[in-house]
């Protein structure tokens, strides 16, 4: 994560993917269509001095999608689709990196339901998935369907609990955001730590406490700023879940358990914990 991104000088929705598509993942979904579509394409003459056409033996699939693009996606006429892959395939580029954030995922989502080749679907919709939780997008194909798993609402509580946030609160906050977007080395299992450990210090904070588990610290609340009981309970069973032998403290060596939707709910919920506890403290 870079500098920018750590310490809030860029914008949370930015580095979490939300109506954009920055340079790596756009290259990245056009390698994928590259691997998963493209290289499928053959030659008649195996490559070598001859051709690559849309009407040459075994091209079947290839040939249907881009009839399927010109007459459904592009709405142009058939007669504009050229039979020579070599230059079928730039037009296709072209219109892949020039288009808005939103139509190359409209692009993506087509092919992926009208390329028939054999297990060419499930492979890709996987590929796709693992690439955009890399690159933090907000997206992911759901039942063949590209859609929204990360709600502005949910940006909105992140962003404002770290702008008015001070101290530990913040740290723990910027660290879990840190540890969830890392695009290299996503860190889930430390990020939902730091999450819980900043709805701690916010407790402690505002008590003015030295010490006390979470659930002890919430009982105070309760008295402290009229937090509801069922609301202190349930942030009990969150914490419970971060502490006990199946969860996250106790658990380090079982990762495969902990995935980037347990992070971002945790941090959005301790997110909008802090952001009501703090609204309640100083109505």
């Amino acid at each position: 994560m870079r500098f920018s991104e750590r310490f809030g000088y860029k914008p949370i929705k930015e580095i979490v993917q939300i109506e954009s598509m920055d340079e790596p993942l756009r290259n990245g979904l056009w390698s994928l269509l590259k691997l998963h579509c493209w290289d499928y394409v053959k030659s008649s003459q195996g490559g070598y001095g001859g051709g690559y056409y849309l009407s040459d033996y075994g091209n079947d699939e290839i040939q249907v999608l881009c009839y399927q693009l010109w007459f459904n996606y592009f709405k142009k006429p058939l007669d504009q689709l050229g039979n020579d892959w070599r230059k079928v395939l730039p037009q296709l580029r072209k219109y892949f990196f020039d288009c808005k954030w939103y139509e190359a995922y409209d692009f993506i989502e087509f092919v992926t339901n009208n390329y028939k080749r054999s297990q060419f679907k499930e492979e890709f919709i996987l590929s796709c998935n693992n690439l955009l939780q890399k690159e933090v997008s907000a997206y992911r194909f759901v039942n063949s369907v590209i859609t929204r798993i990360t709600d502005e609402h949910e940006v909105a509580e992140i962003e404002q609990a770290i702008k008015e946030s001070r101290g530990p609160v913040s740290k723990h906050l910027r660290r879990s955001l840190e540890l969830l977007s890392d695009r290299n080395a996503p860190d889930y299992r430390n990020s939902i730590k730091e999450s819980i450990s900043a709805v701690e210090s916010l407790a402690t904070t505002t008590l003015k406490a030295d010490k006390g588990t979470l659930g002890q610290l919430l009982k105070k609340l309760e008295d402290e700023i009229g937090l509801h009981p069922a609301l202190s309970t349930a942030f009990s069973s969150l914490y419970g879940y971060t502490s006990d032998e199946g969860g996250i403290r106790h658990a380090l060596t079982e990762a495969g358990r902990v995935d980037f939707n347990d992070a971002k709910f945790m941090l959005v919920v301790c997110s909008a914990f802090i952001n009501f506890v703090k609204s309640k403290t100083q109505s």
